[in-house]
């Protein structure tokens, strides 16, 4: 009956905002993950957003734990980066050509990863994780990627298999459209399992340009790597010639100040950036160890190029997000709120089948006994719960993303009060619903 009231009420603006969306834009939106399907209902249509908070075109107000998929790390409309980017806009809102901005965040991230020597700016991670993986094959002068299942990195079409998220929301592990020529030198592997890389590696290895993974999975839910995985991937890879390509699109700058490279103190050849690093505005960045990054052109043979890449927009945006984060010390705050939301649902379902996941602000609940370590665990959890659970928190004022495969976060203007209602709200259906 909630979720009959839930649509009656939203049936006004929402709703001719939907039919217009519709009519113009395939499903009504811009990225599949955000069209409800795999909760039911129609989706939200967001007129705003302030600190932890977005208000929908009906006046209502949310907790917010999608933060735009993740770059929002300060929260939504900072002033202190509302003020950059309008300070930048007003010089120019782009020009072909280097600007001061960029060479600063450039500095930036190198001074807090120290793995990368040097960086190109792109428009967004799927620019990044592509060109990566060009330069990878052109250092290496071989063919072969290995990627994870359930391992998102873009919609580029190398990548696009087996790869979680909107993908697996929808129920296509792949997508029409792309050939099997480009996928033919990918190949995947389980998440998790260094048995099955290592065996690959030593009847191929020879051939593997490179390994790219997230190194904390967040298109399958919030799944953390086991124990040893990462830097077993580290050592093979160094032994056999390959690059090992860290896609911290998601991780970066927020797991950690130094991303999850920081975290888990393993060092990758070449990363991948986007989301925090634009402060909400599109950004994708690559990099690494300067004799790889010096085969790009103009100084090398592989191309890559973008008539919008290090814009100063997105610059300015991305400068205030991580220098503010930085100066008000708001990973220790995120790793504060992070431990209570976790405490919080491990006490909520203490008694239910629920696994609670988290690495620092990334946040993760599957419904399913056994904490899924891999895509194939992932998708085996009980779906129709999260469903339901999902509209029973969003009638109520908690804003999760829509789907079960993708992570949660938090940002530094969430509250204390946010996470203890958002624990106490999900409490009440588990005892009534799902226990």
């Amino acid at each position: 009956m909630i979720d009959g009231v839930v649509e009656a009420v939203a049936g006004d603006r929402r709703a001719r905002l939907l039919e217009r969306a519709e009519a113009v834009l395939p499903g009504g939106v811009n990225s599949p993950v955000r069209s409800f399907r795999a909760v039911g209902g129609r989706p939200l249509v967001i007129a705003g957003g302030s600190g932890a908070r977005v208000t929908d075109v009906n006046g209502k107000s949310y907790v917010d734990y999608v933060l735009s998929y993740g770059p929002l790390v300060l929260g939504h409309a900072h002033p202190e980066v509302v003020d950059a980017i309008s300070a930048t806009a007003r010089n120019g809102t782009g020009f072909g050509a280097t600007t001061e901005l960029e060479i600063e965040l450039a500095e930036l991230v190198r001074e807090l990863v120290p793995s990368v020597e040097m960086l190109r700016m792109t428009n967004s991670g799927t620019e990044a994780t592509m060109s990566a993986i060009r330069l990878a094959r052109g250092f290496t002068g071989r063919d072969v990627v290995v990627k994870f299942e359930g391992n998102y990195h873009g919609h580029g079409d190398v990548l696009l298999v087996s790869a979680g998220s909107g993908a697996a929301t929808q129920g296509q592990p792949d997508s029409a459209g792309v050939p099997r020529g480009a996928v033919a030198d990918t190949v995947v592997l389980p998440y998790n399992d260094l048995d099955a890389v290592r065996e690959y590696f030593s009847g191929h290895g020879g051939n593997v340009a490179a390994v790219i993974v997230e190194p904390v999975a967040g298109n399958m839910g919030c799944v953390p790597p086991a124990a040893g995985f990462l830097p077993g991937l580290r050592e093979l890879t160094t032994r056999h010639g390959a690059l090992l390509v860290f896609d911290e699109v998601m991780t970066g700058f927020r797991v950690a100040p130094g991303g999850a490279q920081q975290l888990y103190a393993v060092t990758p050849d070449l990363s991948c950036f986007g989301k925090v690093i634009g402060g909400g505005l599109p950004v994708g960045a690559f990099g690494g160890r300067r004799d790889v990054m010096e085969l790009l052109a103009p100084l090398g043979p592989v191309y890559q190029a973008g008539t919008l890449s290090g814009n100063p927009v997105a610059m300015a945006a991305g400068l205030a997000t991580v220098r503010t984060a930085l100066r008000t010390g708001c990973h220790r705050r995120l790793e504060e709120l992070g431990r209570r939301w976790e405490t919080g649902m491990r006490q909520a379902t203490a008694d239910a089948p629920v696994s609670v996941h988290r690495v620092g602000s990334m946040l993760g609940l599957f419904f399913t006994e056994s904490p899924p370590t891999d895509f194939a665990s992932a998708s085996g959890t009980d779906t129709d719960a999260f469903r339901r659970f999902f509209r029973h928190l969003l009638a109520r004022g908690i804003h999760l993303a829509p789907s079960p495969f993708e992570a949660g976060f938090l940002s530094g203007a969430h509250t204390p009060a946010d996470v203890d209602r958002t624990c106490e709200i999900a409490a009440d259906w588990l005892t009534r619903e799902y226990r």
